[in-house]
């Protein structure tokens, strides 16, 4: 009668082992689900959150970035709402991404956040919108950096804006880098320098399964669909590269 017992014993232990494993193996994908449908939405937010910054931007007659300047560029970042508080010591925070100029049109973003320092008697806080052009293959090198700030050994200006500025003229296309932001609805070059910019490999993995030193020079990397939007404002702009 013991060794009935305990041999019913032993076989409801192995099933309830057995059932806790099959719980923990559905909950586990359940897990990788729900975390993979938020980066999908992280994604999907970034980019479509810059490409209505550069939509208004492009918009808005007479303070846009000169065509001219657009179609030669190799590369735009967008960091939407950039945040800048400050109490005596300050700084910013925000994120945002970049798309880099293929044979075929604008590639897949890569994703990246923006920070930097201040130091000054302010008190308060501001969100602005930042917008660069990445001229030159030179420019484009320090992406693939872990932490890459600009003002370093990349020249960097204010770009210039409106549409009777040519390219052919304009004094900034030296630099690598042309700067702009958009605080209150006024949109200027911005003279952007010790602020740093870093790849947010967190979703760059979940979204391409690679880190942003890989995606930058990857030029026929898969658009996934939750990105679309950002490259596809830049073709509405800037369909093909110009010549230098």
């Amino acid at each position: 009668m013991r060794r009935l017992f305990t041999r019913r014993l032993s076989v409801s232990m192995c099933a309830a082992a057995l059932m806790l494993g099959v719980v923990a193996v559905s909950v586990v994908p359940a897990q990788k689900s729900k975390t993979s449908s938020s980066r999908t939405k992280d994604a999907s937010r970034r980019s479509n959150e810059a490409a209505k910054v550069f939509n208004q931007i492009m918009r808005t007659p007479d303070k846009a970035i000169p065509r001219e300047l657009l179609d030669s560029a190799d590369a735009v970042a967008v960091f939407p709402d950039v945040l800048k508080a400050a109490f005596i010591v300050g700084g910013r925070k925000g994120q945002g991404l970049i798309s880099r100029r293929t044979p075929n049109g604008w590639g897949a973003p890569v994703f990246f956040n923006v920070t930097g320092g201040s130091f000054g008697a302010q008190i308060g806080a501001s969100s602005t919108d930042f917008v660069l052009l990445f001229m030159n293959e030179d420019a484009m090198k320090g992406l693939v950096e872990d932490k890459f700030e600009i003002g370093g050994e990349i020249g960097v200006a204010a770009g210039p804006v409106g549409r009777t500025v040519g390219a052919s003229t304009t004094p900034t296309l030296d630099a690598g880098i042309l700067t702009y932001s958009r605080s209150k609805g006024a949109f200027i070059g911005a003279s952007l320098k010790g602020v740093a910019i870093t790849p947010d490999n967190d979703l760059n993995e979940a979204i391409y399964g690679m880190e942003a030193n890989e995606l930058v020079n990857k030029l026929d990397l898969r658009m996934p669909s939750a990105a679309r939007a950002f490259p596809l404002a830049l073709s509405r702009y800037s369909k093909r590269k110009t010549s230098k």
